[in-house]
């Protein structure tokens, strides 16, 4: 098990207003409106065609498994510049000694060993955001764990049974979003056992900060954001640092770029100026390689990307990842320099080989089926933005799934058989596009007409306002699993909802 700090040296089309059943094949429900990806054409799956082979249970031993050290992790005060000089520095928390975010870097196959201490005033617990994992290290605090309080530690242990790209957050039941907020965050990369061949492989986590003029973190807890959009920072960095970051490169060279919103909130849109990227792997599941759709995908809290793209082989500047708020901004500019890299006998970019321990399809014909309605917060006044009817219920109780605020002691919403494939409708009923994460597992996200799915594998979702989705899934993982809001103020206040698979 290897630790680092990230690397640092980095429109879609809008569908017309439609009814929810009218969503693109090719579309991740995002914003106020469908974006599309545009994966290269292929035929969605049906899954009345044919039966699918089970998937291996997510708890499942992975072959070859290897021994792994014990880390270390302080969860503690440090300091950051999260805007550029002469801006004074800011009082953050940190998980380690690093100036940024820590990467732990894994070969399939190996343990996480992670002893974390917490060293602030607040209960912590840290979610392996993505990892099918093992119910008492999924990392919720008031429901798979009890929450390690300041001084104590707790050590997380396991086995992920995929490779891929995985956000590490607090998730505290109540007390998510302020030790986010203060910048705890990190990523767990898996790599795989025969990863595509590239010069670089680097890491790149996305966080806001909601500053003063001073620089220094404003009040946490105010019920409006909670009610509302969520606490939206003013400050923006990369793997910590002041953006934009300087990503350098070999001419000619390959890289692999995992991209991660650790966003309390931030839910917007990246785009790839003056480089072709494409697609690998969306959540960190592999997929059939594809071009985004005029060079920009959707990035809302808790979603990853794994990219590839070749540089050019002169010097120079060669693009920028932009993050598409207000007029644009850059969040990392993209250089080659240095010696050429030798391109003989190199393939073209290729997809990464697909995870066998997904199944191809998904039988939906004895699914067990639950609707799921959210409502809750205020409620915009469309014609004056900004100006919205103020909340005035219970603050902490602000959003519902089904009519009740997630509670550490409520019963699950529902109770399945393992290996049970579940097939969940979730209608937003609230004034905000919401956006949701499947704790334990992974799911297709459904055509609303024909039942077919999108050709890929997700664990995080955006539902726009006065909308609907499918999604399905094979309840595979023993345990209490969480279906939460990745927007960590509304998550605090009630959006989340709970299963039991046994």
């Amino acid at each position: 098990m290897r630790m680092s700090a990230p690397e640092a040296p980095n429109e879609p089309m809008r569908e017309d207003a439609r009814t929810a059943g009218d969503l693109s094949r090719r579309a991740l429900i995002v914003g106020s409106a469908a974006l599309m990806l545009a994966p290269l054409p292929a035929p969605a799956q049906s899954p009345a065609r044919k039966s699918a082979p089970a998937a291996k249970p997510a708890d499942a031993p992975v072959p070859e498994a290897k021994p792994s050290e014990t880390m270390s992790l302080k969860a503690g005060p440090a300091q950051a510049r999260l805007r550029p000089e002469p801006a004074a520095e800011t009082q953050v928390w940190r998980l380690g000694d690093g100036a940024a975010p820590p990467v732990i870097r894994i070969k399939l196959g190996e343990a996480v060993r992670l002893r974390l201490e917490n060293g602030t005033d607040k209960p912590l617990s840290l979610h392996w955001h993505g990892v099918r994992n093992r119910n008492p290290m999924d990392g919720v605090g008031g429901v798979t764990q009890a929450p390690i309080g300041p001084g104590q530690d707790f050590t997380y242990e396991f086995t992920p049974p995929d490779a891929g790209t995985f956000l590490i957050r607090p998730l505290v039941i109540g007390g998510a979003s302020e030790p986010s907020g203060r910048g705890l965050a990190g990523l767990l990369v898996v790599e795989e056992r025969s990863p595509p061949p590239v010069e670089q492989d680097v890491a790149l986590l996305l966080q806001d900060w909601r500053l003063d003029e001073a620089g220094a973190l404003l009040p946490f807890g105010q019920v409006a954001f909670a009610a509302s959009a969520g606490r939206l920072g003013s400050a923006v960095t990369l793997n910590g640092q002041a953006i934009p970051l300087k990503l350098e490169g070999r001419p000619g060279s390959r890289l692999r770029l995992r991209l991660a919103n650790a966003c309390n909130a931030r839910a917007t849109r990246i785009r790839f100026d003056g480089v072709k990227v494409y697609v690998a792997a969306v959540d960190g599941q592999p997929a059939d390689t594809f071009e985004p759709l005029k060079a920009t995908l959707p990035f809302a809290p808790g979603t990853r990307y794994d990219l590839l793209l070749d540089l050019p082989t002169q010097s120079g500047p060669a693009g920028a990842i932009m993050a598409l708020l207000g007029q644009g901004l850059p969040l990392a500019n993209l250089i080659v320099a240095g010696d050429p890299v030798t391109q003989a006998g190199r393939s073209p970019i290729a997809s990464i080989p697909e995870n066998k321990r997904l199944p191809d399809e998904i039988r939906l014909q004895t699914a067990f089926r639950r609707d799921l309605v959210l409502t809750g917060g205020v409620k915009p006044d469309r014609a004056k933005p900004g100006d919205d009817t103020p909340y005035v219920g219970d603050p902490a109780k602000i959003w519902q799934v089904n009519g009740a605020s997630g509670a550490s002691g409520a019963p699950p919403l529902f109770t399945v058989k393992r290996g049970q494939v579940v097939v969940l409708t979730i209608r937003n009923d609230t004034g905000f596009p919401q956006i949701l994460h499947l704790h334990g597992h992974v799911f297709r996200l459904l055509h609303l007409l024909d039942d077919g799915w999108e050709p890929y594998w997700l664990d995080t979702m955006q539902i726009p306002e006065n909308r609907h989705a499918q999604i399905a899934f094979v309840a595979d993982n023993p345990g209490r699993w969480l279906l939460s809001s990745t927007v960590l103020e509304r998550f605090d206040t009630g959006l989340w909802t709970s299963f039991e698979v046994s």
